[in-house]
């Protein structure tokens, strides 16, 4: 069964003193293609054991409470004022809402609890987590008809359209279609995807926590995608294009028709497209050596070329590679912060995660968080039997 937050439910039953409607949703991890959802590329996500819980009932009212455990915070508002709110946690349900209603569906007025132990700035999306677990009890109570693909892409567009983050498709995509112990490539163009048994043997995945927060609407995300956009306008000469489109073997064709910045973001964007796919067939094959190259290959991109990296990231990085067991590490996420991605032999798992803590609070006075990766199932509503 799913990790569900039981706090999540008694916290509704003592509040509004009935029954809710339980549904959650996971962050997700990717394995590799980092910033390449936008660009229309391939990328490899799963959803995580740690989660959004979403616990909701109509009130037969015209006013929306909704509570949020983790930020020990109740807003309330109606279909007519909604638009009022500026509480960051509630843009991202009051965004799910407004597309539901921008789409002609009708949403009855409910009380909500929600709770989440998805990091929130770690690059693990606990905003998509939230959307999506929204999403998806709203579609599955009111009998709004979306499919999970429809689901992904209204989570996304509340996050662009209400909280105002340029984001891709991938973080929602895997929260609503991740499968225990798999990875899979999504096509984000035509949204095809295929899975992946996720057996790595001997080795394991940790994700180490370098706790500098960053909230991705106010750093360069935004930035990094108008670069790119930029730059594919100018090589498809006014018309549109995308990245499948471009080969990598003409990049220095491109040079010429770019700024140095452009050039980086674009040559960056067709290695890493390449690496997904190198890491589909290394997984296939159980190649994990090559996994841990592309892995870094990936974090240098993110370093040099597309410049979304910070100091504590490059420090976790660079501690990872002296690390014996250690086959691959990257920054993982949006960036300017968050977790990095570790390869590691599962033996010597808890060596290095002393070792680093140690190293990273000496250089940097803060103790990272670790959190080792069990890949787990997406959306869902949670069957409870429940007392009165």
């Amino acid at each position: 069964m799913p990790n569900y937050s039981l706090q999540a439910v008694e916290e509704f039953q003592t509040r509004f003193h009935t029954i809710p409607h339980i549904y959650r949703s996971p962050g997700r991890i990717n394995l590799i293609g980092e910033h390449i959802d936008y660009n229309n590329g391939w990328v490899m996500p799963a959803g995580i054991d740690k989660e959004t819980t979403f616990c909701f009932l109509e009130n037969g009212t015209e006013t929306f409470h909704i509570y949020s455990i983790n930020q020990q915070e109740e807003i309330s508002f109606t279909l007519e004022n909604y638009n009022s709110i500026t509480t960051t946690w509630a843009k991202f349900i009051i965004g799910v809402i407004d597309e539901f209603l921008k789409k002609g569906k009708t949403i009855p007025a409910f009380d909500a609890v929600l709770e989440g132990n998805v990091p929130f700035g770690s690059g693990l999306s606990s905003s998509a987590s939230l959307e999506c677990a929204v999403a998806f009890g709203l579609n599955d109570r009111f009998q709004l008809d979306f499919s999970r693909v429809e689901l992904a892409q209204l989570a996304q567009a509340a996050e662009n359209n209400y909280v105002g983050v340029n984001c891709g498709i991938m973080d929602q995509f895997a929260s609503v279609f991740s499968k225990e112990n798999h990875v899979f490539k999504l096509d984000c163009d035509s949204l095809t995807f295929e899975y992946f048994p996720c057996d790595l043997g001997q080795y394991t995945l940790i994700l180490a926590n370098s706790l500098v927060h960053h909230s991705l609407a106010d750093s360069e995300y935004n930035t990094r995608r108008m670069e790119c956009e930029s730059a594919l306008l100018k090589l498809g000469n006014g018309k549109k294009i995308n990245f499948r489109d471009l080969q990598k073997n003409e990049l220095e064709q491109y040079r010429k028709l770019l700024s140095p910045i452009e050039f980086n973001r674009i040559q960056f964007v067709l290695e890493e497209i390449e690496r997904v796919d190198e890491a589909a067939k290394a997984l296939q094959k159980q190649d994990f050596e090559k996994l841990g190259k592309l892995l870094y290959g990936s974090h240098e991109g993110l370093q040099h070329l597309y410049e979304v990296s910070c100091k504590e990231l490059d420090f976790m990085v660079d501690f990872a590679r002296e690390f014996d067991g250690i086959l691959g590490s990257r920054m993982m996420g949006g960036g300017f912060g968050g977790c990095t991605i570790n390869l590691i032999e599962e033996t010597k798992a808890e060596k290095f995660m002393d070792q680093l803590s140690q190293a990273y609070q000496a250089r940097f006075g803060i103790k990272p968080e670790f959190y080792p990766v069990k890949i787990g199932e997406g959306s869902s509503k949670v069957q409870l039997e429940l007392k009165e």
